[in-house]
């Protein structure tokens, strides 16, 4: 199953390169903040200076749709030289992502991959530099093709500036080494809280002129997706049209809390971002357990706005925008989820 995830899904990104374009818009800055400073070019040349990056919320242990904007402190170090071991500093980058903003200016030539010391994973190079997460530890990565991904986005970075909205796998791998490993139950306990509003529960009135045509669509696309629920997990999901969601059935909420309590650090970091994304557990779980494609996911998620769309019309700068940033974070969080796993 994971093998024709990690292939379906870097098929679909081949043909259509498109989706992983990241946003410059500036209209998409009510996701995130930004602030820059800069290094003077002679500290980023020594040898023992080691690249570090944060993670958003890494110190909170919810959900990213949860975080506090204002509060936070995406960052990335690089360890400047001293000749008096008592005076060492650092040079401090604030950064965010998904914005038309540059971090610093590339400060390396190479990307290399290397072998973890202890064997069991791999870790990127950049030049002499180890990449190295928030906590000062090399950024060990579970599987060669992870890696290899992850060094592309390093090595994609232009000369004239580190653009992080161009790193999602970077992001993701920061967030499942650092941010799960801490923070694991208060995820799941934020995931399980919003599942009885989860999207595919949602269903329009049937009854109203308005929204009757939308209600004829979730039962066609959304029903089969129910279904694989009720025959995975035993439960047969319960479908309400309030906006403040229903209560689900004791035994699905537990049989999802067993299956999000077995996964990795990789599987959830993915499957709490794709969640966040798609306001909805079910279809993360479904692009998880391979029963839902990127496409699928997001014909799923667009429903009711595609409608909304196709007898209103495009807003461009709005829904374009909305558009290509969802496809963005579906696909950079299902090919995290494929490239993680050992085959």
């Amino acid at each position: 199953m994971a093998n024709s995830l990690v292939k379906q899904t870097l098929n679909y990104l081949k043909r259509n390169p498109k989706f992983l374009t990241p946003l410059s818009s500036q209209s998409h800055t009510r996701f995130f903040t930004s602030s820059i400073a800069t290094a003077d070019d002679p500290q980023l040349d020594d040898p023992s200076s080691s690249f570090t990056f944060s993670p958003e919320g890494q110190e909170d242990g919810n959900s990213n749709n949860n975080t506090n904007k204002s509060d936070r402190d995406d960052r990335i170090y690089v360890k400047a030289p001293s000749s008096k071991p008592e005076t060492a500093s650092s040079v401090t980058m604030p950064m965010s992502f998904v914005t038309g903003s540059t971090v610093g200016r590339r400060f390396y030539k190479d990307v290399k991959l290397r072998e973890a010391d202890d064997g069991i994973g791999w870790t990127v190079m950049l030049d002499y530099r180890t990449l190295k997460t928030p906590s000062k530890r090399p950024l060990k990565l579970p599987t060669l093709p992870l890696a290899k991904a992850i060094a592309a986005e390093w090595e994609y970075q232009q000369i004239d500036g580190i653009r992080p909205f161009t790193m999602p796998l970077m992001r993701l791998a920061c967030t499942a080494l650092e941010r799960v490993p801490l923070n694991r139950a208060k995820i799941i306990e934020y995931l399980l809280k919003k599942f009885n509003q989860d999207l595919v529960f949602c269903r329009a009135p049937e009854d109203n002129d308005l929204t009757c045509g939308v209600y004829e669509s979730q039962v066609q696309k959304i029903d089969p997706l129910l279904g694989w629920v009720e025959s995975e997990f035993g439960f047969k999901p319960i479908i309400y049209s309030s906006f403040f969601g229903g209560k689900q059935e004791d035994g699905l909420i537990k049989a999802i809390d067993n299956l999000l309590k077995k996964t990795d650090d990789c599987e959830l970091a993915a499957i709490d971002a794709i969640a966040a994304a798609a306001h909805s557990l079910i279809i993360a779980v479904g692009i998880s357990r391979g029963k839902l494609q990127i496409e699928e996911a997001i014909e799923l998620i667009r429903l009711e706005e595609d409608l909304q769309m196709d007898r209103w019309g495009l807003v461009e700068g709005g829904h374009d925008l909305d558009i290509a940033d969802l496809r963005v974070q579906i696909s950079s969080a299902a090919v995290f989820l494929g490239l993680s796993r050992r085959i």
